[in-house]
């Protein structure tokens, strides 16, 4: 017999589960062929932009204050992740790679649908998991990023995104009118740079060059090394080809969510190259209740940066009078950042809005506005 406690604890977590639906997806499409293939990527982005429609907002509140051992069945969530992502990814490189029914561009699709999946809940979950205590959850966080050929994200976004973010020394906080095709190239070099100058400096506080084998990069590069072999010895060149094209989807998959995350939004320069705190008007919020789930409450983005440490079941919602709203969740406003002058009608005036109300005081936002602006002394 259940006790009614546990149960109401696994009814609450379960529709987070529902992203475990997707795995099946990319295996039907692998199977099948031809326009199977598109389920996965179908389901991800527009399945559940259908459900916020049927589902709405959600604006209730978890008790911050709840007890890890209240939160079993969230936390067995992300872990639980990471060998069904494993054991897909490589059971599906060996199996398409010997596929005869599928061309090359169906074996194409089948991987691109794979890293909407690697991208759009894997590295999300890594993102949980680099944020918690444990040993164990940061380096499950470590095993999902490698499998995309992602992992200075790690570093990138515990040492410089969370410290400088709406400033210009955060390389992910997109400038007002960047679109999106100037914002991801500039990200993947300089996010990149940043990670490792951050982890450089880190060492340097404690007089070890950046050589020393407590840099994380090696840890990385081992990780990644390893995934990019075993690719290659389940499915030869091919097989590595594959695994390199799930890997391109997901880390673009990840700069989209990035991109429409802190759009336009900056913290007030002070002076002396010193900003203010973060504060939930920092980045854009979306009470949207079905891709919440897909996305583990990302999309209650303004909290997480406000409180870092919250595991995702207890992070807040803000409403409009303390933090920006996005107007649909993230898997319409991803699609539109691939439209910049659709992204520009939609958001601009939002952010024009934004400013109007925290920032009166500024009258020339130009600094403000360059994706080149040096880094303040």
């Amino acid at each position: 017999m259940i006790a009614p406690q546990t149960l109401a604890r696994w009814q609450s977590a379960l529709p987070f589960w529902t992203s475990f639906l997707l795995l099946p997806l990319v295996w039907v499409g692998a199977i099948f062929g031809g326009w199977t293939i598109l389920l996965a990527p179908l389901a991800t982005w527009y399945l559940f932009a259908v459900l916020d429609g049927v589902f709405g907002l959600n604006f209730e509140n978890a008790d911050p204050q709840t007890p890890d051992a209240d939160l079993t069945w969230y936390t067995a969530l992300t872990s639980t992740w990471v060998p069904l992502q494993f054991v897909t990814l490589y059971v599906l490189i060996w199996y398409v790679t010997r596929a005869d029914h599928l061309s090359g561009l169906g074996k194409f699709g089948v991987f691109f649908g794979v890293g909407v999946l690697t991208g759009t809940i894997g590295i999300n979950y890594s993102h949980e998991l680099m944020h918690q205590k444990s040993r164990l959850e940061r380096w499950l966080g470590d095993i999902l990023l490698s499998m995309v050929l992602y992992s200075h994200f790690r570093s990138e976004h515990l040492l410089v995104h969370h410290r400088y973010v709406g400033t210009p020394r955060d390389p992910v906080t997109a400038r007002y009118n960047e679109g999106f095709h100037r914002f991801y190239p500039r990200v993947l070099k300089q996010s990149l740079h940043s990670s490792f100058n951050a982890e450089k400096a880190m060492l340097a506080r404690k007089d070890l060059p950046w050589s020393d084998l407590s840099n994380p990069f090696f840890r990385y590069w081992g990780l990644q090394g390893g995934m990019l072999l075993l690719a290659l010895l389940v499915g030869g060149w091919s097989g590595l080809l594959l695994f390199l094209v799930q890997a391109g989807v997901a880390i673009w998959q990840l700069e989209l969510v990035n991109y429409v995350e802190h759009y336009g939004l900056t913290r007030k320069h002070l002076g002396d190259g010193k900003y203010e705190h973060v504060q939930p008007r920092h980045s854009w919020n979306a009470a949207h209740k079905a891709s919440n789930w897909l996305l583990i409450n990302l999309q209650r983005h303004s909290d997480h940066h406000y409180k870092p440490d919250r595991r995702f079941p207890l992070l807040q919602n803000h409403t409009t009078g303390d933090a920006p709203q996005l107007p649909y969740g993230y898997p319409v406003m991803t699609v539109a950042a691939m439209i910049p002058p659709l992204w520009r009608r939609v958001m601009n005036p939002r952010v024009r809005r934004w400013r109007q109300m925290y920032y009166p005081e500024i009258t020339n936002w130009e600094p403000y506005n360059k994706a080149d602006n040096p880094p303040p002394k």
